[in-house]
């Protein structure tokens, strides 16, 4: 490989200053837009038109960034908004014709991503619609996820492996009394990549295994943290309340419908790698065309699926840089005050794996040298409060 390609190559992670400033404008716009949907929930306003405000939002702020350049910079919405409701799960983005409206008591799980040339910051986010603090089981199942979040930051570290996140956020969720809901993956972000092949497992069974990775420097992960007062088994009830896909970039099908053919096509134009929803679809041809592209594999659905009716969900989701000097949580919002009915007062492990640093201080050695990894230089740990990482993108770059 030439010395140009090699730069090429290492352009496009985080050793990269001008990556790092794109990640983190990702991750300005998307907590700026989380911000902005939550006080869109109200009771009585209907969910698509909130969710509609947020992906406006991600695009009329990205199409202000990086107007002027020579090269045209892909930009916008990488996870359209999604409000899914008390034992809803997940991925509820519906269509125009739905009118589905919040109520007074819901628990609303905002879930959306923003990318910048392909640079990817997503977050989740979950609120009751209430005023005063959080009690019963609603504030355990929050706790659960927003606890189980914090000690992921922690242990998302170089030299880490995947599965002793997979086992900490078990335990995390096991102290409130709560489980957490299988089948949710943790990804890999890397350039036009949403979900890497490096994951982190949210419950490891039989039926799903995932390969063994240890956490590197300069990598970025997305942490998707779900937890439930139910079994953590959820299901998909409907097929049709499915809006939100993603191209099979490595699979081919001629399809035999027209509407199915017209609609790939627009797909292909429109959303050739970040999820979308059929919302910014023609929607009867939509309606058609799609159930044959997802049959033929060409489009990748992300149901909405459920826990039982009763069961509360929450769902917390981050944007982290392994940076050289610890990890550098960029997306979140501050959580509402919560009064759960279980702590970890009696959980050392817990406890001790909150009271670890997310950031490195590098000690002796006055010259800093850039990209050494040989200089293991020795180095100590930086304690941050558990509720301190609510600051978002607001920290200063390194």
């Amino acid at each position: 490989m030439s010395d140009e390609e090699t730069k090429e190559e290492k352009e496009l992670d985080l050793t990269s200053p001008e990556v790092v400033t794109k990640y983190k404008s990702a991750a300005e716009i998307i907590n700026k837009a989380l911000q902005l949907v939550l006080k869109e929930c109200k009771p009585k306003a209907k969910i698509v038109d909130i969710c509609e405000k947020g992906d406006d939002f991600i695009r009329e702020q990205t199409g202000n960034m990086y107007k002027n350049v020579k090269k045209k910079i892909e930009r916008g919405v990488a996870f359209p908004t999604c409000i899914s409701v008390n034992n809803t799960v997940c991925h509820f983005s519906p269509l125009a014709s739905d009118e589905t409206v919040l109520e007074e008591g819901d628990i609303i799980k905002i879930d959306m991503g923003c990318h910048i040339d392909g640079f990817i910051a997503v977050v989740a986010h979950t609120h009751v619609l209430q005023e005063g603090p959080v009690t019963g089981r609603a504030a355990d199942v929050i706790a659960a996820a927003n606890t189980a979040a914090e000690v992921a930051l922690r242990l998302v570290r170089p030299g880490k492996k995947n599965k002793d996140v997979t086992e900490a956020i078990q335990k995390v969720a096991a102290a409130y009394d709560c489980k957490i809901v299988e089948g949710v993956l943790s990804h890999q972000l890397k350039q036009f990549v949403i979900d890497g092949n490096k994951v982190v497992l949210s419950v490891s069974s039989p039926d799903t295994r995932v390969d063994d990775a240890e956490f590197e420097e300069n990598e970025v992960y997305a942490i998707d943290i779900l937890t439930s007062t139910g079994d953590g088994k959820p299901r998909l009830l409907d097929e049709r309340q499915t809006t939100v896909y993603k191209r099979a970039v490595d699979k081919n099908y001629h399809l035999k419908m027209k509407a199915s053919r017209f609609i790939f096509s627009e797909i292909s134009q429109k959303f050739p790698i970040m999820p979308f929803t059929a919302r910014a679809l023609e929607e009867k041809r939509a309606r058609l065309g799609l159930v044959e592209c997802v049959n033929h594999d060409l489009l990748q659905p992300y149901p909405v699926l459920h826990e039982k009716p009763g069961d509360f969900v929450a769902h917390i989701k981050f944007t982290v840089l392994l940076m050289p000097n610890g990890s550098d949580r960029i997306t979140s919002h501050t959580m509402q005050e919560l009064r759960p009915t279980k702590t970890i007062d009696e959980e050392p492990e817990i406890k001790a794996w909150l009271a670890l640093g997310t950031k490195t201080k590098k000690k002796g050695g006055g010259k800093k040298k850039k990209g050494k990894k040989s200089d293991k230089a020795e180095e100590s740990t930086e304690v941050e409060p558990m509720d301190g990482t609510s600051n978002g993108a607001a920290a200063s770059q390194e």
